[in-house]
């Protein structure tokens, strides 16, 4: 007899970003799994939030008492509804030698979150897993979206939130403090640059400004934003390229940040200077920047 084993090729690598969409808005994505082996693959596809025991493994320590590096969880934000958030099609069936299988990922989030995940796995042979990929995406109620620097909130949803009614009640209290103080609530990001001391490079990051394309936007209103340029940024040392632009739908644009220290820094003091985003789309949101930066040695 010959002993073969199995042998795939797929086309995502071990994560697949679905992006950003609107609320409610439905988006697939193609996954390609290629079968190099000389036999027939019998397959099934599992996710697991679907997982008999997910309910089980979440009776743990709820992640936010832990760090950031202890987190292991890899089912993030699930639907109100009830259904699923990602899914998968076909979920079994065989691939011949030679030939190769499309597997329809869809992303169906029903409210706004910017940590839904999954973890999809595709076994042969009903036992032998031939391949994992993360599932990620985010969604919004507002066509446009800011990403980049440091996370400041933790990656799950407050208990208090636990239906759509309540999750309503309690934007619209959001809101109604926004009016209040004349503005829309504003969200803060962290961007940390760190100089290698005697490089000749200045410490770099970035920002990304997006508008969403959906169906479900009627309007073609284009994103507008500006990052104000405060006199203190400069006497810290830091540049800004690209701070102000107007975005069309379906587009990104990038800000870029670079800081050269300047020559009479403290390095026991490292600067901390803060900054406003205003993204305009069919509403306005403001986000306070907040740049840190500290020189390292190259070592």
């Amino acid at each position: 007899g010959h002993g073969v084993m199995p042998s795939t090729v797929c086309s995502v690598g071990e994560v697949l970003d679905m992006g950003y969409v609107m609320a409610g808005d439905t988006v697939t994505s193609t996954v390609k799994i290629e079968n190099n082996s000389t036999l027939t693959l019998p397959f099934s596809v599992q996710l697991e939030s679907l997982s008999p025991t997910w309910d089980r493994d979440r009776q743990k320590i709820p992640s936010f008492l832990t760090s950031s590096v202890q987190r292991t969880e890899i089912v993030g934000t699930q639907n109100y509804s009830g259904f699923s958030v990602f899914s998968v099609s076909p979920t079994e069936g065989k691939i011949e030698a030679g030939k190769s299988q499309d597997f329809v990922v869809t992303f169906s989030p029903d409210h706004e979150s910017l940590y839904y995940s999954d973890h999809l796995k595709v076994l042969v042979f009903g036992k032998q897993t031939a391949h994992e990929i993360q599932l990620k995406g985010a969604a919004r109620n507002h066509p446009m979206f800011v990403e980049g620097g440091v996370p400041l909130d933790v990656p799950v949803e407050s208990l208090a939130v636990t239906s759509p009614v309540a999750s309503q009640k309690a934007r619209e209290g959001v809101n109604l403090v926004a009016v209040c103080l004349g503005q829309e609530a504003v969200r803060s990001l962290l961007l940390l640059l760190e100089y290698v001391e005697g490089s000749a490079e200045p410490a770099r990051a970035e920002l990304t400004v997006g508008a969403m394309q959906s169906p479900l936007l009627a309007a073609k209103k284009a994103v507008e934003f500006s990052l104000d340029s405060a006199p203190e940024l400069q006497r810290a040392g830091f540049a800004l390229d690209g701070a102000k632009g107007a975005l069309e739908r379906g587009q990104l644009k990038r800000i870029g940040v670079s800081w050269v220290p300047p020559a009479d820094l403290q390095t026991s003091d490292p600067p901390l200077v803060s900054a406003l985003l205003t993204v305009k789309g069919d509403i306005t949101e403001s986000y306070r920047v907040l740049f840190m930066a500290r020189v390292v040695s190259a070592s």
